[in-house]
């Protein structure tokens, strides 16, 4: 296998920070992206040390650095009177201690990024898979716009609904965890007229609820929220629909006036389900393998959801460069066994949503480096 043909399905964060990673480690994979192009959609992420040091690897840190917004602190708070429950540094302490800065940015800013990092003619737009073969001695894709396309590897990045993870294991739709998250951007000017001082990044809890708060720029222009609120049902046919600010009253009453006024200052709100699936029984099957949300979707109650399916991306190139590509089966094996837990545990941990409520240590989350943790070899890890 001279010049393995690696495809990877999903140009979403996973997919194209593979892509970067791989292309690092002299592979030239191709993108298949079913959207027609990308937009700047409305959220924010945030983006830990654990990540910031593989954006390093690729060269972008400085980028990021120029681009997000350096939250001092991250702040839980008491959502009906603003009492602190934690507050965690982040800023110069996060540099010092967690190799490397935290950031708060827009999503599609990101997203963006890598893309313009990545050769055009190797991201492919309007492909959306329907079929896949997998023949032993290489994979057929088929897509809905009628092409075919053969890869010696697949790597499905293709999100919780995964085409991939479906041939694998059957259909099996992903479950509706009982929550919903409403989200916002909007200009931070908007605020002014309140007289509050908000802060960078803040946690809003009380007992059933929450509401997650940042900027998304290195200017502190743009604000963002994100809810987690319960929802006895969802309709499964929509991806999202609109919400209102009728609906964040009500979900939100009660809540401090400085959540009041950002309800107020936003008009444009939508309404995502918040899905999950049990662990997988396998991340990989003959020369197909997949990352993130295809193998471990989770809430997004850590703000750790992406950042799994970059650090899988990380690893699996790190395994690819280590054992080679011939030896595929030997490098999903590896792969999954330095995977398996860490992305289980933030599974469990944002499915319960305590993260950073109290004073805790986020050491083992933030200080974490997919590229020097001492690999585990797979005979190490239960089947």
């Amino acid at each position: 296998m001279s010049k393995p043909r690696i495809a990877i399905v999903g140009a979403g964060l996973g997919g194209i920070a593979a892509a970067l990673l791989l292309r690092q480690e002299g592979f030239e994979p191709i993108l298949y992206e079913q959207a027609p192009a990308f937009s700047r959609l409305g959220a924010g992420i945030h983006v830990g040390p654990n990540v910031m040091k593989i954006m390093r690897r690729i060269g972008l840190e400085g980028a990021m650095e120029a681009m997000g917004s350096h939250p001092d602190y991250w702040y839980s708070r008491n959502g009906a009177d603003a009492a602190i429950l934690s507050q965690i540094p982040l800023g110069d302490f996060a540099r010092k201690h967690y190799g490397a800065s935290y950031l708060t940015v827009h999503r599609g800013d990101f997203h963006q990024l890598m893309v313009d990092a990545f050769p055009a003619s190797s991201l492919l737009y309007n492909k959306r898979l329907t079929g896949i073969e997998d023949r032993g001695r290489n994979v057929v894709l088929r897509f809905e716009d009628g092409t075919v396309a053969e890869a010696d590897i697949v790597i499905g990045a293709d999100g919780v609904n995964s085409v991939i993870r479906e041939h694998m294991l059957g259909a099996e739709a992903p479950r509706y965890t009982g929550w919903v998250a409403h989200r916002a951007v909007f200009s931070a000017d908007r605020l002014a007229k309140y007289g509050f001082k908000f802060d960078q990044c803040v946690k809003w809890w009380s007992e059933d609820r929450h509401m997650m708060v940042y900027y998304v720029t290195e200017k502190q222009d743009e604000y963002y929220y994100v809810t987690g609120v319960p929802q006895a049902e969802w309709d499964m046919s929509k991806a999202w629909v609109q919400s209102s600010q009728e609906e964040m009253r009500e979900a939100f009453a009660g809540y401090h006036p400085m959540v009041q006024a950002l309800i107020d200052a936003c008009d444009d709100i939508t309404k995502w389900p918040l899905l999950e699936r049990d662990p997988l029984p396998l991340w990989s099957r003959g020369r197909m393998v997949m990352l993130g949300d295809a193998c471990h979707p989770m809430k997004p109650h850590m703000a750790q959801g992406a950042a799994m399916a970059i650090e899988d991306a990380a690893m699996l190139a790190r395994c690819f460069g280590q054992v080679g590509v011939e030896d595929y089966e030997t490098a999903f094996a590896l792969y999954r066994a330095n995977r398996i837990e860490r992305a289980s545990r933030v599974q469990k941990v944002s499915h319960d949503n305590t993260w950073l409520r109290t004073n805790e240590d986020p050491a083992w989350v933030f200080g974490y480096d997919v590229f020097e943790v001492p690999l585990i070899e797979p005979a190490r890890v239960a089947a």
